[in-house]
């Protein structure tokens, strides 16, 4: 009577916890016929989704941004394995958790024959020991280890640990599942929306279902007890905070640099803008600019590095937010500039070919003969002054003795080194 009592009570108390629950733990999916997005990896035949059904899976990595349903994948793998399932977070398990769950991993082992898996969430916040310490059972079969990241595993998750894992990368959520995720949640709250206020949240949450959730919830709340309005939606939106890990740091300023050196200054402002909305140090983009002003411009436009060295310094003078202005205005002149990598190209040659002995004498007539019996060793003594010619130019061996005339700037056919390539090749005709 009293375990029949209890157990009344418990489902009772379970039924009304999830009933308050966050309307995204109210709608996380029991199968993976449920699961939101991710057809690339549990679409009918797809990879993720034949190891699970054949409950094959080994150890994983899944790894995307924030509400791409990682957690939720390893919920739903939990509920359709016939292993055991553990569950730890890497922001407060340490070694003695994971030995543990090792050792009662072993246990089932030995007595039952049933593996375990092991759902270690946020693993990126491991460290290296901590990792280590998961090695031996995993390779040993005695877990299967399932890891969740925000964080490339290539830069955050031990190579050991990696190369005994399969990598799924999780995707943003696309529009028609963010829509699917919106439907269900207000069928979940019984109410209804405005399509601008459904329009504005799939377009602001970066295919973050939690966050479309969350924020959907929020607007319910506070539209209560009629539909929700643009302005609900709004309002739920006005705290939410911009993605940018570790992993987001790389691809955007790599999508910065791209854009700048593909011409389009209206994405590189983009990408500047999520960057400075980020917090990313404004210096680093400062320094990144001024490197891409002689990579990629060099004397196509030699005044961009003029700018850009302008906007590090405009920082450094006026701070945010008023420097945004200053790198805006560098970003945009950068991207519209025309593009030479030739300087760049001029110095690497130049320093591979020093690098592999390609040096050779200073000639007598370039060495310094600013001192007393320089002449009588001949140095300077046959060297032409350019100033003194009409031209300004006069044609005399540069280069180190030996040199057959290695050319390793030449100028492109843009800008302002159309110009250049002129101006050198006047002097190469008048030499000859």
């Amino acid at each position: 009577m009293a375990a029949g009592g209890g157990d009344l009570f418990s489902a009772a108390a379970e039924e009304h916890l999830r009933a308050r629950a966050p309307l995204a733990a109210r709608l996380r999916p029991q199968s993976l016929d449920d699961v939101v997005g991710q057809q690339h990896l549990i679409g009918p035949g797809r990879p993720l989704r034949r190891l699970v059904e054949q409950d094959r899976l080994t150890s994983t990595i899944l790894w995307g941004p924030p509400g791409t349903g990682k957690t939720t994948l390893a919920l739903v793998i939990a509920r359709t394995t016939e292993r055991a399932f553990e569950q730890l977070s890497a922001v407060t398990a340490g070694v003695k958790d994971v030995r543990e769950v090792i050792e009662r991993a072993r246990g089932r082992l030995g007595e039952q024959g049933r593996r375990t898996i092991l759902f270690l969430d946020e693993v990126h916040r491991f460290n290296k020991s901590q990792q280590d310490a998961l090695l031996p059972a995993v390779e040993d079969g005695t877990l299967t280890l399932i890891g969740a990241t925000t964080e490339n595993p290539f830069f955050e998750v031990n190579a050991p640990l990696r190369s005994r894992s399969t990598l799924f990368r999780l995707e943003p959520l696309d529009e028609e599942a963010v829509s699917l995720l919106l439907r269900r949640g207000l069928e979940a709250e019984g109410v209804v929306a405005d399509e601008d206020a459904l329009e504005l949240l799939r377009s602001r949450v970066s295919g973050d279902g939690r966050q479309v959730l969350t924020a959907l919830e929020v607007a319910c709340a506070l539209a209560s007890p009629g539909p929700v309005r643009l302005e609900h939606a709004e309002a739920a939106l006005s705290t939410s905070a911009l993605r940018y890990g570790r992993d987001d740091h790389y691809d955007v300023v790599s999508a910065f640099i791209k854009s700048m050196r593909g011409s389009d200054p209206d994405a590189a402002v983009h990408w500047l803008a999520r960057m400075l909305e980020a917090g990313e140090d404004a210096r680093f983009i400062a320094r990144r600019m001024v490197i891409f002003a002689s990579e990629d411009i060099g004397q196509a436009d030699p005044t961009a590095l003029l700018v850009a060295v302008a906007a590090a310094h405009a920082l450094d003078f006026v701070g945010l937010p008023e420097a945004q202005l200053s790198l805006a205005q560098a970003c945009i002149h950068l991207a519209a500039a025309p593009k030479s990598n030739r300087s760049a190209l001029a110095i690497w040659n130049a320093r591979s070919d020093v690098a592999e002995g390609k040096t050779g004498e200073v000639p007598a007539h370039l060495r310094d003969a600013h001192y007393r019996g320089a002449a009588s060793l001949g140095h300077g003594t046959d060297y032409v002054y350019p100033h003194d010619a009409p031209t300004g130019w006069v044609e005399q061996q540069y280069g180190p003795s030996g040199d057959s005339g290695q050319r390793y700037y030449e100028p492109s056919d843009r800008g302002q080194e159309i110009e250049v390539a002129e101006r050198l090749r006047r002097h190469r005709e008048e030499g000859q």
